[in-house]
């Protein structure tokens, strides 16, 4: 089994128990005790969690994994979804891009399009700098150390003085019952600014995302129009977005 496969069994569990042992991730993993303490020191060190005797405590609880951590897990599904999202955008549109690590991907795609890109953070940013085609705008703001996303009064007024074609919504959590939600708070405003300027509103996530709630509420499903997820996603729960007027795709 690859790390970063490990690390995401040992991140679901810690959001399931707060404290893990050695013992239940070497079982879960098939792999050596050994092989598991390397991992905790590892995420560890990125701020996951605390290490204790024989085992872990979370920093998870209500809040998403460091980007350093998302950026290396389901890299191929994330490119999927980016190809799909990227076919909705027409060359010419003006886009909003959420902060996050597919919404990065869907950044990538747009470097070799001619559109007006508004990345939500600085990875995205990245991504479309050197990009000959695309008209790169920043929101401005503080940027938020390791997710390096935009937040703060600049950032909501910057994004209220907009109308674009098109947002693209990273999502924490989504559901019929409870709508798009976010872990962090201070993004909560933004993401609501960035959808509210937007004549179109496209969420990307894969799957598991179905089954979290995050602690801040930006909108309900009501107010996407599209959602673009991968197979993994629980069917019962995309009928019920097909329902409320919302269009699914499935890559």
């Amino acid at each position: 089994m690859e790390s970063s496969e490990r690390s995401q069994i040992i991140i679901e569990r810690l959001r399931q128990a707060e404290r893990v042992t050695v013992a239940e991730l070497a079982a879960a993993t098939s792999c050596s005790e050994m092989t598991i303490r390397r991992d905790l020191d590892q995420l560890a060190e990125e701020g996951v969690l605390r290490r204790v005797r024989g085992g872990a405590v979370s920093f998870l609880r209500g809040q998403s994994a460091p980007f350093s951590l998302r950026e290396r897990d389901s890299v191929e599904v994330k490119r999927r979804l980016a190809v799909e999202v990227e076919s909705l955008i027409a060359d010419g549109e003006s886009v909003i891009l959420d902060s996050g690590s597919t919404t990065r991907e869907v950044a990538r795609r747009l470097a070799e399009r001619r559109v007006t890109a508004i990345p939500l953070d600085m990875h995205a940013a990245n991504a479309l700098s050197n990009a000959a085609e695309v008209t790169l705008l920043l929101p401005g703001g503080r940027a938020r150390p390791g997710e390096l996303s935009f937040v703060g009064h600049l950032t909501g007024t910057s994004l209220r003085a907009l109308r674009v074609d098109t947002t693209v919504l990273g999502v924490c959590g989504l559901s019929a019952e409870r709508g798009l939600t976010a872990h962090d708070l201070e993004e909560v405003p933004i993401k609501n600014a960035a959808a509210d300027a937007a004549q179109r509103v496209i969420a990307v996530c894969h799957g598991a995302k179905f089954a979290r709630t995050g602690l801040g509420f930006v909108c309900p499903v009501t107010s996407l129009d599209v959602v673009v997820t991968d197979g993994s996603a629980p069917t019962e729960m995309l009928a019920e977005l097909e329902a409320a007027g919302v269009e699914v795709r499935v890559v």
